[in-house]
C-alpha cells in the first residue's frame, strides 16, 4: 500500500468518524415515523410522528412515548410545546384529518380543541412566537392557503387572509427561518430526488425582498432550516440529505451527518435534536455549534 493512499483511507475513516459523532442516537421506544420536534430547553423537548404518537422527554436522555386516545390514524407533523407539561399537536391529512390536540398535564390528557372543517383541506404546520401567540398554515382550498391564528396559546384559532397565491407544491422551498427581521435563510429541494445536487438554498439580507441562490451542504433535498439561539448566524439545515450548519448566515455550510432526517430543533449551541423515519430519534453530540468556522 503507498503512502499516499494510507494516508487517503485514513482521511476518509476521520472524517466518517467526526460526522457520525455529530449525533447520538436516543432510544424513542416507537417505530413511528417522526416529524414534528419542539424543544424548550436542554432537557425539555416533545416529539410528535404517525399513528396519534407523541414523544417527551423531561431530562433530555429518556423519553416517554405516548399515543393521544381516538387519533391512531392522525399524522402528528407538527408539534409546539410550551413547558414540560403543556403541548399542541397538530395532525395533518384530508379534511377531518387535519386536527388539533392539547395537554396540560404532561400527555396525561388530550383535549381536541380544532379539525379542518374543509373537505378537500390538508394542513401543513404551526408556529408561535411566544407562549400565547401562533399561527397555523394549510394548503389552498378553494385557491386560498388556510390561514389560522391564535392568541391564548392555542385554545382558540380564529381564520386570517393572505395575498399569497396558491400553485403547484410539486418541489421547491420547503422550509424558511430568519434570525432577525432583515437576514434569514430558505431550503428545499426535490423530495423525489433526496441527494440531487444543486442549489438547494436561498439568502436574503433584506427580509425576503430579494434572495441569492445558495448550495447547502450535504447536498439534496433539505425539509427544514433553524437558526441556532444565540449562535449568531448560525443555521442548521436538515433533511432526507442529511444535515449541515452555517455559521456566517448561508454563505459557507459544513456537513454535519449524512443520516436522513425530518427535522430538527435547538436549545442552544450545545443542546438538540433529530427526528426523522422509523423512530428515528438522535440528540446532537458534536461540537458548540458557536465554536470555530465554516
Amino acid at each position: 500500500m503507498s503512502l499516499r493512499l494510507a494516508l487517503s483511507i485514513a482521511a476518509l475513516l476521520g472524517a466518517g468518524s467526526a460526522c457520525a459523532q455529530s449525533w447520538q442516537a436516543q432510544a424513542s421506544n416507537t417505530s413511528a415515523e417522526l416529524r414534528g420536534l419542539s424543544v424548550v430547553s436542554s432537557k425539555i423537548a416533545w416529539a410528535s410522528g404517525t399513528k396519534g404518537t407523541v414523544l417527551r422527554t423531561t431530562d433530555g436522555a429518556h423519553w416517554q412515548a405516548m399515543q393521544v386516545p381516538g387519533a391512531d390514524k392522525i399524522d402528528f407533523r407538527d408539534i409546539q410545546a410550551f413547558d414540560t407539561d403543556t403541548a399542541v399537536a397538530m395532525g395533518a391529512g384530508p379534511g377531518e384529518a387535519s386536527r388539533l390536540y392539547r395537554t396540560v398535564d404532561g400527555g396525561g390528557t388530550w383535549t381536541p380543541i380544532a379539525t379542518n372543517a374543509y373537505a378537500d383541506g390538508f394542513w401543513d404546520g404551526m408556529a408561535f412566537w411566544d407562549k400565547n401567540n401562533g399561527i397555523l398554515f394549510g394548503d389552498p382550498v378553494k385557491g386560498r392557503f388556510q390561514v389560522y391564528t391564535t392568541a391564548d396559546g392555542g385554545v382558540t384559532w380564529r381564520a386570517a387572509t393572505t395575498p399569497i397565491p396558491a400553485g403547484a407544491a410539486a418541489k421547491g422551498v420547503f422550509s424558511s427561518a430568519f434570525a432577525n427581521p432583515k437576514e434569514g435563510i430558505a431550503v428545499g429541494g426535490d423530495y423525489k430526488d433526496k441527494l440531487l445536487d444543486g442549489v438547494n438554498g436561498a439568502v436574503t439580507l433584506d427580509g425576503g425582498a430579494t434572495w441569492t441562490a445558495a448550495k447547502v451542504q450535504p447536498a439534496g433535498y433539505m425539509s427544514v432550516v433553524v437558526p441556532v439561539p444565540g449562535a449568531a448566524k448560525t443555521y442548521v439545515a436538515a433533511g432526507l440529505a442529511g444535515s449541515g450548519v452555517t455559521r456566517d448566515g448561508g454563505k459557507r455550510w459544513t456537513v454535519l451527518d449524512r443520516t436522513p432526517v425530518n427535522t430538527v430543533g435547538f436549545a442552544d449551541a450545545a443542546n438538540g435534536w433529530a427526528v426523522g423515519p422509523k423512530g428515528l430519534l438522535m440528540r446532537y453530540a458534536g461540537e458548540r455549534l458557536d465554536a470555530g468556522h465554516p
